[in-house]
């Protein structure tokens, strides 16, 4: 017997609802905490799928914690790390594990993690990380069971060029850099808001970093970082996803803990088509139907591009548009399959390999990494649709709002890794109950 959500939908969501701390700077912020041996606290930590699985990790391997969900409050103690041998997760895995390599290294001179898991999107270059760490000095290999990484003489500083702006890479780059020895230089970098806090915090250990106008980060090693008190800043993408949320229904959300900065170039589309949106106070903003909603063209990008976990929810709304909308997605390959479940519930999509804007390095490739969506389509319950990845998860349960009928969610455990128990949250604004099947 596993849990699932039974959702009935086909009125307009109206009400309230208050963004969790972003997933994607959380994780990564605990992976930085590890880089000192004195405490760090984080706040507004989100209680997710994703912190429970990598606390697990952490505690594997001796760091002390003190996780208080009612505070979403976590105090971090790293000062008697027992093993640089990061075991294999009971409840699974995700993208933290190559990401621990750093720290170890640094404390232990040698790192073992294991293999990686998260979503199945697409490729995701680890390779990126490997030569990363062969650049500062380590030596890694891989095999079936993880990697080990080896700097029995430290790590040294480099001057490293990213083949693509990677998230996940540049972090890597960032945990290298601030305690090697020397200055480095990081070009063709990430900047989406989650890489900017975490250069934040990482100042406020000690950490001496710049950032320039373009793509290039230059980091001057120090030999100790101190502990620090950060906090999480609200998710970003499940701001834009509840904006999506009520637009689509025709309905009036309220969303709590969301930076109206971090939003981006999806309050640029999401007004462009018939989206409207209110400021209420700097982490507080109402967003419903403006006007009669029309389609576009949407390339997902880097940052301060379109991001790659905006379109799922954005394609949902996009079903509501009048005309023919594209989505090309030039991030992850593999980033449609949600769209045939959409299908079957009424909408009319099609994917192409071609590059529907401008070329992307998937050009050439068999990957059907392009979406035409024609609409609008009224959308009806067809009984139960499994979650194939978490931010296609969270556009299933919009679909399923705005769709007549009820539609029960399996795989909840993919969601909720990033998004917490989605009924409670929801109970306010959304006919929504957790049952077993």
């Amino acid at each position: 017997m596993k849990s699932a959500y039974k959702i009935t939908g086909g009125k307009p969501i109206k009400g309230t609802i208050r963004c969790l701390g972003a997933k994607n700077f959380a994780t990564k912020a605990m992976v930085a905490a590890l880089l000192t041996r004195e405490k760090s606290v984080l706040t507004n930590v989100p209680d997710i799928g994703d912190i429970d699985l990598t606390l697990e990790m952490l505690t594997a391997i001796g760091v002390k914690v003190e996780y208080d969900k009612k505070k979403n409050s976590l105090l971090i103690d790293p000062s008697e790390i027992k093993t640089s041998k990061v075991p294999c997760p009971d409840s699974g895995s995700n993208r933290i594990p190559i990401l621990l390599l750093s720290p170890l290294l640094h404390r232990f001179g040698k790192a073992e993690v294991p293999v990686l898991g998260g979503c199945n999107i697409g490729k995701r270059n680890v390779d990126f990380h490997i030569e990363a760490i062969r650049k500062f000095g380590g030596v890694i290999r891989c095999d079936e069971s993880g990697y080990t990484a080896y700097a029995k003489k430290g790590l040294k500083s480099t001057h490293i060029t990213l083949p693509y702006p990677s998230v996940g890479a540049t972090e890597t780059c960032l945990f290298l850099s601030v305690l090697a020895k020397g200055t480095t230089v990081i070009e063709n970098t990430a900047l989406e808001p989650e890489i900017i806090a975490l250069i934040t915090m990482l100042r406020s250990m000690g950490a001496i970093i710049f950032t320039s106008p373009g793509r290039t980060i230059k980091v001057e090693g120090i030999s100790k970082l101190q502990g620090t008190k950060t906090k999480i800043s609200g998710d970003r993408i499940e701001g834009a996803s509840w904006a999506c949320l009520a637009c689509a229904s025709d309905g009036e959300i309220i969303v709590e803990g969301i930076i109206p900065e971090t939003l981006g170039n999806f309050l640029s589309y999401y007004q462009k088509i018939g989206g409207g949106f209110e400021l209420i106070d700097e982490e507080k903003m109402k967003f419903y139907r403006k006007s009669k909603l029309s389609s576009t063209n949407i390339e997902t990008d880097v940052y301060p591009g379109f991001s790659t976990d905006w379109q799922q929810p954005f394609a949902i709304l996009l079903t509501q548009a009048e005309g023919t909308s594209k989505i090309h997605e030039t991030v992850y390959e593999q980033r449609f399959g949600y769209l045939e479940a959409l299908n079957k519930l009424g909408a009319n999509t099609t994917l192409s390999t071609n590059c529907l804007g401008n070329k992307c390095r998937f050009e050439g490739q068999s990957f059907k990494h392009s979406a035409i969506i024609k609409g609008p389509t009224l959308l009806n319950a067809q009984g139960v649709l499994e979650i194939p990845d978490l931010r296609a998860g969270l556009a299933y349960l919009i679909a399923a709002a705005i769709a007549k009928g009820t539609t029960t969610l399996k795989g909840i455990e993919m969601l909720e890794r990033g998004y917490g128990n989605l009924p409670n949250r929801l109970r306010n604004i959304l006919k929504i109950e957790k049952v077993t099947i």
